[in-house]
């Protein structure tokens, strides 16, 4: 049987509202959410400093980073921007993997090394975001996994499995692509473009347009922090409820593409730009009237 693709729902405000998780009295830095990011590369390490940030951003307890061995500078830059980032092993309630390292096929000694490293948040199971170059992991997890591809790396990651495909045709279509995805890999994906899909189990979700201006270096390393944040905040409900998943992706997309008519201003934008207006758009969901 083909696979058939879910009716779209739209993404609005108060779908993203319920999905932000606010701190209680009762709440400490560890109840709120630990974030393991192996994010960056020595060809890449601007990837690292924005993931981190942005998750930061967003809001929850920790953001544990790991950094790559082979870039000595890597956790200074993390920590020059963040200095809240903790740079040490230990227990995280999520992951976010693969954001500013080269896939299969690009791998460099450096990259050998990250990937190796990557590999080893099997053994601390708990709910994943896959970013670029972890992409290659999906389907192997055993956990609730998310993949935050755009068209190409899609087309990349398909056509290995056995579903030949192209950029060309996945821009064209990106619902059928993205609920074929997740069909076939078993995971929920965030299919991002200039109509950013999510496609979870019997669910296909679509966001409003976002500006064009977002089409610059770092934005999608800041999509994935902040979609990381949300993981990490529910990742109890997300154990019990992998379905979950798919509502944190697109409301993570849904404060991506607000920061960036924030950030813009009907003007050019930064990924660093775009990070600095995170927490208000946070707040105005919070603070809105239904």
């Amino acid at each position: 049987m083909a696979p058939t693709t879910p009716p779209q729902t739209l993404w609005t405000a108060a779908d993203a509202r319920a999905c932000i998780r606010l701190p209680t009295a009762q709440d400490h830095k560890y109840t709120r959410g630990v974030l393991g990011v192996m994010t960056g590369s020595r060809q890449y390490p601007g990837a690292a400093v924005l993931t981190s940030a942005a998750a930061l951003a967003t809001g929850l307890g920790m953001v544990r980073f790991y950094p790559d061995t082979a870039c000595a500078t890597l956790a200074a830059l993390v920590l020059q921007r963040s200095p809240e980032v903790v740079v040490a092993p230990g227990k995280v309630h999520a992951w976010l993997l693969g954001s500013g390292v080269a896939s299969v096929g690009g791998w460099s000694w450096s990259n050998w090394l990250r990937h190796r490293q990557m590999a080893t948040a099997r053994k601390q199971a708990a709910p994943t975001v896959l970013d670029a170059g972890a992409l290659n992991l999906a389907g192997t997890l055993r956990v609730p996994t998310l993949i935050t591809p755009h068209a190409g790396e899609l087309a990349t990651l398909l056509s290995a499995r056995g579903v030949p495909t192209t950029h060309q045709a996945i821009a064209a279509n990106p619902p059928h692509w993205a609920a074929l995805a997740q069909q076939t890999l078993g995971v929920t994906v965030l299919l991002k473009g200039a109509r950013t899909v999510v496609a979870g189990e019997g669910v296909c979700i679509a966001l409003p347009p976002s500006t064009p201006w977002l089409a610059t270096a770092g934005t999608g390393d800041v999509l994935a922090g902040i979609v990381g944040a949300l993981v990490a905040t529910w990742h109890l409900e997300l154990v019990k409820q992998p379905s979950l998943m798919a509502k944190l992706a697109a409301t993570g997309a849904y404060i991506h593409a607000r920061a960036a008519e924030s950030a813009s201003g009907g003007g050019p934008l930064t990924a660093t730009a775009l990070i600095d207006s995170i927490a208000q758009v946070v707040g105005e969901l919070l603070g809105a009237q239904e």
